[in-house]
Parts: structure tokens; C-alpha cells; sequence
């Protein structure tokens, strides 16, 4: 008998070691650890309470009763953290996952206001480590921190998540088309950002040619956007989903190994094969807007025709007289991507379902798929972009008062000089 309690005893002992050692050794593999939680100067060290439930152990988080959560994200900008949360909701769901766990939140702090994306937990390790792991596995958040929350912040943390759902959604007072471009640079450079980052290609990491826009190229790119729609009179956000659809904003050429037939080779092609008629020559898609080769060519025809006064047109975004193809300036390109889409739409009689559909497919054939995977950016950059437009920073959660993000005080629309 005294043998039997020996050999229980030994067996516990070693469960309690087994798992120490599994919950050190996700921290030093992870490198995520627990964050320190403040015991009573009474409180003995101890080892985390295992059980078993079912047929699984169970490695507790917390010593104490609590709600478990991961920090996963933080950020300074509200829009920035706004979008992010969205889109990890969005590929939680398209995954079949819960996203009712995944929480937006807004405190002060001593450095200005911080918005956090948290993700609620099982109270144990050897189920919580491996759900966040395989999250930053997919480059979906960056890393964790666990931190524990009593039942009423927790509570609250859910109501602030829903309220900035709710600032999001609510009706707006002024729609795009009535938004100045200085109102609307910082959210569409935020934006244009947020689509680069979470490109499939930025995720998968696997081309080092790939790279999200930094700040400054994206406020630039926003500021030439905003200028070539403002000049052709584009409807703005379909020209933000055709930049999508194309490249997500990004300077990548792309369809490289692409060719076509002609009679005779012009100045600065690329010839790749020659017979007694023809020539082949490459015609990849070059840049943001993915515009090939000869494409360009007819762009720049275009160009040359058209009597708009290019002068207003800030002077990187005018293009010369003399096309040289292989020496494009990217800013240019926009320009040449907005007179094609303004073609198109004169061209169709407006339909921007047609002249969405030709920029990809050509006119004799629009691709109605693409148009409506530009459809489907539009909509949702006209909603970030109106809201953000009115959205002001939301009242610190210490309070526990209204959690609503709450629209600034109305002031003039600020107008450009050539508005």
C-alpha cells in the first residue's frame, strides 16, 4: 500500500514537471511569455494546477478566476487599427473560425491613446498557444502577449469592440464625391497602406520584389490619386478598386513572360522573335496600375490627342511629348491609368460596370468578374474613407462611459485652389 502512494506520489510530481516544462517551453520557442501578474506579498510561487477533462490535459494560463486574452496588435492610428481588425475578422470567418473572440479596444496611455486587437482564449496554454501560433503562422497578427481581464472588463471590452462596429456603420452627413482631398488624404493614404500589407503576396513573403508601401509613398501615391481622379472627373472610389484589383497599390510589374505579335517593331521594344512578316515582342504590365506595353502605347496616343489643360496637373503626374517605355516614371502612370478609365467611361456612356470590366478585358470583351471585384473595393473605400472622414477619436474606456467614436465638430470643407 505504502508502495502504491509512493508510486502516485512519484506520478504526480512528475505531471507537475512534465508541464512546467511544456509551458517554458512555448514561451522560449514562441517567444511570447506570460505577462507578470501582481500576487500579494503572502502569495506563495507555485506550479499551475493541471487537470485532466476528457481525455486532454489542461495547463491553466491564470492562478486566479479571469477572462484570458491575447494582445495581438497596437497601434497609435484609429483608422490603421480599425482596418486590421476587420480584415482579421474577415479571414477568420472566409476560415470558418469564431470572431466573436477577436476584439477592438481604446485606452490612454502616458504616450497618447493606444488601439489594441485582443483575442479571447481558453484559460489553457496547451489550447491557447497553438490557436495564436497558428494565427502568426498565417502573418495574420505579428505576435501575442496573454493578460488576464476580470468578467466585468471583459464585458465592457466586448461593448467598446461592438461600439466602433456601430461608429463604422452608422449614416454619414457628407458622401465622398462632397469630401475635399484635404480631408481625404490621411484615410486614403492609411488605406492604400493597409491594402499593400495585407496583399496575399506581402503575406506569403515568398518574393522579396513585393513590399507594402511605406508612409511616404503612400501619402504620395493618395496625393497623385486624388489629383488624376479630381482632373478626368473619375468616380474615385471605382478608381481605388481598379488600383486593387491590379496590383493593391503596389510599384510590382507583373505578367512578365506575356507577348504579342506585330507587323514591325517601334522604338523601345523588346523583341523577343522575328520572322519575315512579324515580330514578337514582350508586353508585360508595368507598375501600380498594371498597364502593358502596348497599352501604354495607345494611352500615350491618347494622350497626345487630348486637349485638356495638362497644365493643372501637378508636374510629375504630366507626361512628355516623347513615350520611352522603358524609363516610366511610376507617377505618370496613374495619370495614364485615368485616362483610359475616362475613355472607357465616355466610351460606355457612363456604365462603370463596362468600363471597369474593359480596363482588364478589353472593350470587345469587359470582364464582368473583374468589374465586380472592383465593385466590391469601391463600396468598402467609400465606406472607410466617409467614415473616417467624420470618425474623432473615441473617449477612453477608463470611464466606462459612451464608447461610441464621436464625429468632430462640423467645419468648412477645405477646398483646393483649382476647385
Amino acid at each position: 500500500m505504502a508502495a502504491r502512494k509512493k508510486l502516485t506520489r512519484l506520478i504526480k510530481n512528475l505531471v507537475y514537471l512534465a508541464t512546467g516544462f511544456l509551458a517554458f517551453a512555448a514561451c522560449a520557442y514562441t517567444g511570447y511569455c506570460l505577462r507578470r501578474v501582481d500576487m500579494p506579498a503572502s502569495a506563495r510561487p507555485r506550479v499551475p494546477a493541471t487537470e485532466i477533462r476528457g481525455k486532454r490535459l489542461v495547463v491553466p494560463i491564470t492562478f486566479t478566476r479571469g477572462v484570458s486574452a491575447a494582445e495581438a496588435a497596437s497601434f497609435s492610428d484609429q483608422l490603421e487599427a480599425y482596418l486590421h481588425f476587420e480584415f482579421l475578422r474577415w479571414r477568420e470567418a472566409r476560415d470558418g473560425h469564431d470572431t466573436s473572440r477577436i476584439l477592438l479596444t481604446g485606452e490612454d496611455t502616458a504616450a497618447g491613446r493606444r488601439y489594441k486587437i485582443f483575442v479571447v482564449t481558453d484559460n489553457d496554454l496547451l489550447s491557447a498557444v497553438p490557436q495564436l501560433a497558428q494565427l502568426q503562422g498565417r502573418k495574420l497578427i505579428a505576435g501575442y502577449e496573454f493578460e488576464t481581464w476580470s468578467q466585468e472588463d471583459s464585458y465592457y471590452y466586448q461593448k467598446q469592440s461592438q461600439a466602433f462596429d456601430s461608429a463604422y456603420d452608422m449614416p454619414v452627413e457628407q458622401k465622398l464625391e462632397n469630401l475635399s482631398s484635404f480631408q481625404l488624404l490621411p484615410a486614403l493614404a492609411q488605406f492604400l497602406i493597409f491594402k499593400s500589407q495585407t496583399d496575399n503576396r506581402v503575406l506569403d513573403g515568398e518574393d522579396p520584389a513585393v513590399r507594402s508601401l511605406t508612409r511616404e509613398q503612400a501619402r504620395q501615391l493618395a496625393a497623385d490619386i486624388l489629383d488624376v481622379a479630381h482632373f478626368y472627373d473619375l468616380p474615385l472610389d471605382y478608381f481605388l478598386g481598379v488600383g486593387a484589383m491590379e496590383n493593391d497599390y503596389m510599384n510590382v510589374d507583373g505578367d512578365l513572360t506575356h507577348a504579342v505579335w506585330k507587323k514591325r517593331a517601334q522604338r523601345g521594344d523588346i523583341i523577343l522573335r522575328r520572322t519575315r512578316r512579324r515580330v514578337m515582342v514582350s508586353d508585360y504590365a508595368i507598375g501600380t496600375w498594371q498597364i502593358t506595353r502596348e497599352t501604354l502605347r495607345a494611352a500615350h496616343a491618347l494622350y497626345l490627342r487630348d486637349q485638356r489643360d495638362y497644365s493643372k496637373l501637378p508636374a510629375r503626374l504630366r507626361p512628355s511629348r516623347e513615350l520611352d517605355l522603358n524609363s516610366l516614371d511610376g507617377a505618370v502612370l496613374t495619370t495614364y491609368a485615368g485616362l483610359l478609365l475616362r475613355k472607357l467611361l465616355d466610351q460606355f456612356g457612363g456604365d462603370v460596370d463596362k468600363a471597369m470590366g474593359a480596363y482588364n478585358g478589353g472593350v470587345r470583351a469587359p470582364n464582368s468578374g473583374y468589374a465586380s471585384g472592383v465593385k466590391t473595393v469601391a463600396v468598402y473605400a467609400r465606406r472607410i474613407l466617409e467614415h473616417a472622414s467624420e470618425l474623432d477619436e473615441p473617449p477612453a474606456p477608463n470611464g466606462h462611459a459612451n464608447m461610441t467614436p464621436r464625429p468632430p465638430a462640423a467645419n468648412p470643407p477645405y477646398r483646393r485652389n483649382d476647385d
